[in-house]
């Protein structure tokens, strides 16, 4: 691999597919619902980004899926999630919630709060097998008391106290103070990294990515990241072929 190999698409905010239907206010990185890009249908094993911001009270009622591991991250308020398997639990800032839905599974989600909204983001990720036995699980990341770092939230093995998931997959997620820089370097050698910029303004390998604009790299063996005090950064990281 050389570095002329290397691959980096910046996906602005504004290229997003949105979405408003009074009770959700949704913004799409990937084809979604009635919003379809043949440009932008994934990202290797990274299918679904969806930055939603749910009215109080309201919420998904019970649906299915099948075969995706669905990984949901607060950004405000908190999200009431119940599901078929009999899990359910109530998460806000600092928890992760993975659902692996395998051979099918229906849940709800649901704003647990009458008067307040809530921000959240939900990725889905291709499994590497199909057809695995349901699962639900919770985790709490100090992302508020541990800040100017990168967490590991998701990995393939629960490495770390993350939470895990059905593919070799790593979410990193960091709130920051103050400046930071670091040489990035794959978990997993081929995989590829989707920067999403929540809050602030990252430096990636001389590009700058603002606020819910996203940077996708691929075939790096080591990738130069700058980001300005106040961003709050998620990172994924993922295998291309899958």
């Amino acid at each position: 691999m050389t570095t002329t190999d290397k691959k980096i698409v910046l996906w602005p905010a504004s290229g997003r597919g949105k979405a408003n239907y009074g009770w959700l206010q949704a913004n799409y990185s990937f084809s979604f619902a009635n919003w379809y890009d043949p440009n932008k249908i994934h990202f290797g094993a990274l299918r679904v980004l969806n930055d939603d911001i749910v009215a109080p009270g309201m919420g998904f009622g019970k649906h299915p899926h099948n075969d995706m591991e669905i990984v949901t991250i607060p950004l405000e308020g908190k999200l009431k999630h119940r599901d078929s398997t009999g899990s359910e639990g109530t998460i806000g800032v600092g928890d992760i919630q993975v659902m692996s839905a395998g051979t099918g599974v229906e849940h709800s989600e649901m704003n647990a709060s009458s008067t307040d909204p809530v921000k959240v983001l939900q990725t889905w990720i291709f499994p590497r097998e199909r057809g695995v036995a349901p699962r639900y699980q919770e985790v709490q990341i100090p992302i508020v008391a541990e800040p100017d770092r990168f967490h590991l939230i998701v990995s393939p093995d629960g490495r770390d106290g993350s939470a895990w998931i059905h593919q070799d997959a790593f979410y990193h997620l960091g709130k920051f103070t103050e400046d930071f820089s670091a040489e990035w370097k794959p978990q997993i050698e081929g995989n590829g990294l989707y920067i999403f910029v929540i809050e602030g303004v990252v430096e990636v390998d001389g590009n700058i990515v603002r606020k819910r604009d996203a940077l996708s790299v691929e075939n790096f063996k080591s990738l130069p990241v700058n980001i300005q005090r106040g961003s709050y950064v998620l990172l994924i990281e993922v295998p291309m072929q899958f």
